[in-house]
């Protein structure tokens, strides 16, 4: 999807450098929802060894580049053209959409990081992929993720495909904003659990975005954030949810399927739930914690 170039990018809840300290695990992952978590926990790894590596809050030379400059932010143009102009303003575009979805819609921050960060939720590594943390209510993106989705984990990549990536962590930032992402971790998990049912409605909530994505104005211009949205924008969204299936993921990783250490739900159900929001665009048809068929 492109964005329109008379859009202006606001940057101010968006940074490009390290964070503060914590000692509790990010709730809520990335579009593979912490992939190395997800990876981790398939090959019976203990995933607080992936995530609180002792030593990151006190810094690790060579490690964490220099953060991307946030100034070159500032036209639809520049999202067109930089990655990490397309994450800012991709939040800017769903924070639109939220905001008259929900009455009290507040934003999170966006934090572009490259090596590690520290964060609310405990120091992370750029090897977990995207993520939300519900304790500073921040979004974090490596942008070279982008590239390991299409490489490593077979996504047809686009543009679309790193919106619908952003998307998604907003989608978690509306369930914390609900009060509802601490479901993830309560009661059964595995193919049917609520850690899979988070995670779905996170990707419900990213088709809900681009259902309004090209309709959706930006007050201070009047014009829309993006262009309508094509079938190839449409498909690269469905092959990014594809390629981080749980099952796709298990298969590749240990060349077997086991539904009940499912932590985000199938290659199939990922589509599926996307579909639903964007189809609909009707926040109540995200209901994943009731339905009884997930896909």
């Amino acid at each position: 999807m492109t964005f329109n170039e008379g859009m202006q990018i606001d940057t101010s809840a968006a940074s490009s450098s390290g964070g503060g300290g914590g000692r509790n695990i990010a709730i809520g992952g990335g579009l593979g929802g912490l992939l190395v978590v997800v990876v981790a926990m398939f090959l019976g790894v203990d995933p607080g060894k992936v995530t609180n590596q002792p030593g990151l809050g006190s810094g690790m030379p060579g490690v964490e580049a220099p953060g991307f400059d946030l100034n070159q932010c500032k036209t639809g143009a520049d999202a067109n053209r930089f990655v990490q102009c397309r994450v800012v303003a991709t939040g800017n575009s769903v924070d639109a959409v939220w905001q008259q979805l929900m009455p009290r819609y507040t934003r999170p921050q966006v934090r572009l990081f490259t090596g590690y960060v520290n964060t609310g939720c405990g120091s992370a590594t750029s090897e977990v992929g995207p993520f939300y943390c519900p304790v500073d209510k921040t979004a974090y993106f490596d942008t070279d993720f982008f590239q390991v989705l299409v490489e490593q984990f077979g996504s047809s990549g686009g543009p679309f495909a790193q919106e619908y990536v952003v998307a998604h962590e907003y989608g978690h930032h509306v369930q914390n904003l609900q009060g509802i992402l601490g479901k993830a971790q309560q009661g059964a998990q595995g193919a049917q659990g609520n850690g899979v049912r988070t995670e779905l409605q996170a990707d419900c909530y990213a088709g809900i975005w681009a259902h309004y994505a090209s309709t959706t104005k930006q007050e201070s211009t009047g014009v829309p954030y993006l262009e309508p949205l094509t079938d190839r924008d449409i498909q690269d969204a469905l092959s990014a949810a594809a390629s981080v299936g749980d099952d796709r993921i298990q298969k590749q990783a240990t060349g077997r399927v086991n539904p009940e250490s499912w932590t985000h739900g199938s290659s199939e159900q990922r589509q599926k739930w996307f579909t639903v929001g964007y189809q609909t665009g009707d926040p109540n048809k995200c209901d994943t914690f009731d339905a009884t068929d997930l896909g």
